[in-house]
Parts: C-alpha cells; structure tokens; sequence
C-alpha cells in the first residue's frame, strides 16, 4: 500500500493563499488586501477584499491617497477584513480564524472582537508603528485575540485559469 503524497501544502498555506487570492480581487491601485474566515474544523466561512460598499461605483469615487479628505479613499473603502465579517451569512463566527494579508487596522480589530474571531494570521505589518494598528492590538490583547504572523514556506505556489 502506498502513503499520502509528500509536498501538499498546510492549512496555513492553504487559508492564507486564499486570502491574497481574494485581494487580487481589489480594484485599488494602492493596495490589495484580501481576507479568509475560517471555522475552528478548517472550513472556509466568508471572504472579502478592500472596496466600495455595493453601489458606489469603482470609477466615480476616489481611489486617491491624497488630497482633499473626501477626494480620498478613507471615507469610501471598506477593509477587507470587514468585508468578510459582513459577507459570512451562517450566524455566528464565534471561534473562528481569520486570515489577512495585512494587519487589521483598529477599526476591524472592533469587529473581529465583536464577531468573536479568535485568531487572526496576518502577513504583512508594514503599519506597526502607526496609532491604528498600535490601538488595534490594544484592543486585540485586552479581548484575548490571539494573532501571528504567517510563518512563509518559500514555496511558490501556483494556479493556471
């Protein structure tokens, strides 16, 4: 009898490929963030990327990093993690796991608590320093989220379309 086939990827793998897959998703020129909700069993629950709420056009409001406040980005883009909190459509996402190819900001770390996630797997922390994300794992602590950072394999994964 022949074993399980080496070389397969981890759920780490796995859950995280499928966040940056979703981010690809993004129409923002700046930054593609991507997000994947999964049950405490391994099951994909929800998905999201950073965009416009439903109904406010990609092309008439602003993709803009600077400039006047409300010719900005800010006000309009929804984070990605938000996204998929409010895409999942099953009740509860108490215990679940949340994957993000970018640290949430402090604004999400309030819904990530809210909707009960428990352990949030990020890539990126290019923000640390900043007061959102200094805020964010203040909150993140006090509420006994626990997160850490993808741990990359080098491994190039790859999918034909």
């Amino acid at each position: 009898m022949k074993g399980k086939r080496d070389g397969y990827i981890s759920w780490d793998e796995y859950f995280m490929g499928v966040a940056k897959l979703s981010g690809m998703r993004s129409k923002d020129p700046h930054s593609q963030v991507g997000a994947c909700i999964v049950s405490p069993d391994n099951k994909i629950l929800s998905m999201g990327y950073n965009g416009f709420p439903m109904g406010c056009s990609d092309d008439e409001f602003p993709w803009a990093r600077e400039g006047d406040e409300l010719d900005t980005k800010y006000f309009y883009v929804t984070h990605s993690e938000l996204n998929a909190i409010l895409n999942y459509r099953g009740g509860s996402l108490e215990g679940a796991k949340l994957y993000v190819s970018l640290f949430p900001c402090n604004e999400c770390a309030k819904a990530i608590i809210q909707a009960g996630i428990k352990t949030i797997v990020y890539e990126c922390d290019k923000y640390a320093d900043s007061p959102a994300v200094k805020a964010s794992k203040r909150m993140l602590d006090a509420a006994g989220v626990r997160y850490y950072q993808y741990n990359h394999t080098g491994r190039k994964l790859e999918v034909e379309v």
